[in-house]
């Protein structure tokens, strides 16, 4: 018997263009001093990258797949293929990397080795919506002489920044000579000033604020105004704005904001014609207005949430739905002298004519550092397995 076990040491969560790092270790778990104990052999081990793409096939129509790829083996073939048995189409894949061959652990001895790779800067994000999903995967495959090929699955999550590959590094001003011995430290140098320019891109783009202001009306008039500072957030950060319903010429009884997703399969890929989009909504505030001057309202950008994108079959974009319910009436209507007695109580009326009218405002969502969108992930950063 040997433990597998992968940790990926920063965390579950990476940018596209960043390098992922996983320790694999390799245990024999008996003690030396047990009668049983003995020498484990594995024949070799190797570890793959891939990202699964799954579709609704009631609302996408994908054109027909390469069928002389196969997903599937004989559990006693020794090709590695990472994603066997997996859903849906494997669109990404890393070149294969070989961890070892042939490997003898004693009793109680254990070998770490480290798997190295840079996620695509292009690779689209992770994502679960109604239509389509992204889900990435490290794939470990190691196998015993005559046994079947055991795999180890570390599912994780790639978010991606738009624009950031378009970006030249500037080269070093210090001159040195070339040494094909620094590569890897080279790789990992430039993997921390990418995240570094990512996060300096980041907090650029979402720091900026002017104020937005406007104009609340529906057929019969003006019912008030709406303010908000930016339109252009990160996961984990709260929208906030505020109302002002005192200039209206409307009463605005009650008032929703929602904080949705659309999410859009493109044209060529819709299974039916002009088929509507998908809407998810991650946060809805509700409040009663009448005779109230100002309101706000605050709402969080779950962290586990995916940031807008673009690929050629799907697109998701971010916005606030906004919805109104006014009165058809005047203000003064809208109570009623309950006695007349000296404490003189007002009450609400039973019954009034109202309109409804919706809004939306479209706002643009960034990803954030991925250590912190690591905190709150599904995603465990060890996973193991015996064979």
């Amino acid at each position: 018997m040997i433990e597998v076990v992968a940790k990926l040491g920063r965390g579950p969560v990476f940018l596209a263009g960043e390098v992922l790092e996983c320790v694999i270790t390799f245990t024999n778990p008996l003690s030396a001093s047990s009668t049983s104990a003995s020498s484990e052999m594995l024949a070799w081990a190797s570890a793959q990258i891939h990202c699964q793409f799954h579709t609704s096939e009631n609302r996408v129509a994908l054109p027909p797949s390469d069928g002389s790829k196969h997903d599937v083996q004989a559990e006693n073939e020794t090709v590695f293929v990472p994603n066997r048995g997996e859903r849906g189409q494997c669109i990404l894949s890393t070149p294969p990397k070989i961890l070892f061959c042939d490997l003898r652990l004693d009793p109680g001895e254990s070998k770490s080795y480290s798997y190295c790779e840079t996620l695509p800067i292009d690779a689209p994000p992770s994502f679960r919506g109604q239509s389509v999903k992204y889900v990435y995967k490290l794939t470990i495959g190691c196998q015993r002489v005559n046994s079947p090929i055991k795999l180890l699955r570390v599912p994780f999550r790639v978010l991606v920044l738009q624009g950031l590959k378009d970006y030249q590094f500037p080269q070093d001003e210090a001159v040195a000579p070339s040494n094909p011995f620094l590569e890897e430290e080279e790789g990992l140098k430039k993997d921390s000033r990418l995240a570094d320019l990512a996060t300096e891109l980041l907090m650029v783009a979402t720091s900026r604020r002017s104020l937005h202001l406007y104009n609340i009306s529906n057929t019969r008039g003006k019912v008030g105004t709406f303010c908000i500072f930016k339109t252009v957030y990160k996961i984990g950060e709260d929208v906030i704005g505020t109302f002002n319903f005192s200039e209206g010429d409307i009463p605005c009884l009650q008032f929703s904001v929602s904080l949705q997703t659309e999410e859009t399969i493109q044209e060529e890929f819709q299974r039916r014609r002009g088929q509507p989009v998908s809407y998810t909504t991650h946060a809805r505030h509700q409040e009663a207005c009448l005779h109230t001057a100002q309101s706000s309202f605050s709402l969080p950008i779950p962290l586990s949430s995916t940031p807008g994108f673009t690929t050629n079959i799907v697109s998701l974009k971010w916005r606030l739905h906004f919805e109104f319910v006014t009165s058809g009436e005047s203000a003064g209507t809208c109570l009623v002298r309950g006695s007349q007695s000296e404490a003189i109580t007002w009450t609400g009326v039973e019954q009034m004519e109202v309109d409804t009218f919706s809004w939306d405002l479209p706002i643009k969502v960034l990803p954030t550092n991925p250590i912190l969108a690591s905190y709150v992930s599904q995603f465990s950063s060890t996973n193991s397995i015996t064979i």
